[in-house]
């Protein structure tokens, strides 16, 4: 089942609350600020502790990892880091691989509902009709057990063309 919220990710009461991060994983503005804000410094500990063990380099785009949600109401937190849009390169595959990866990630964590962000559609420059279709193909088509995903919006006018690609 796939909902659209409209609304501040952070306070979605879900297993997982997917971060639309950067590759350094150690916060930033928009949706990876708030939820390293509201989550508390036990989810920044986690991020450093990933990046100094398994992810040196940093977590590559579309790829996905996760960490303990702190102060927020979910359990875990998902961090995947969707590709800056170029129109001189199709990087399409990428942003549907950030939202199939984090569903794989939850399904690891046994998780059952999971909220996401629009990722790659804020600073990253992705075009929000067609970072609306990446998001909705990638998670219809994912392999997953997650019961509910929540699309969650920032306004209501992402939140109206989330439910149009849904219908």
């Amino acid at each position: 089942m796939i909902e659209v919220a409209v609304g501040d990710i952070t306070t979605q009461l879900v297993d997982v609350i997917v971060n639309a991060a950067n590759s350094a994983l150690l916060g930033g503005g928009g949706v990876d600020g708030a939820i390293h804000r509201a989550g508390g410094p036990r989810i920044l500990a986690e991020c450093k502790k990933i990046r100094t063990t398994t992810l040196p380099d940093g977590l590559p785009a579309g790829d996905a990892v996760a960490t303990t949600a702190g102060n927020l109401p979910a359990t875990w937190v998902v961090h995947t880091v969707g590709p800056v849009h170029s129109s001189a390169e199709d990087r399409s595959a990428q942003l549907r691989s950030a939202y199939t990866r984090s569903l794989a990630v939850a399904d690891d964590l046994g998780a059952r509902s999971v909220a996401f962000p629009l990722i790659s559609s804020g600073s990253y420059g992705w075009p929000r009709q067609d970072a609306v279709r990446q998001a909705v193909d990638a998670i219809r088509g994912a392999d997953s057990s997650v019961e509910r995903v929540v699309l969650v919006a920032f306004d209501a006018a992402t939140a109206d063309l989330l439910r149009r690609a849904l219908d």
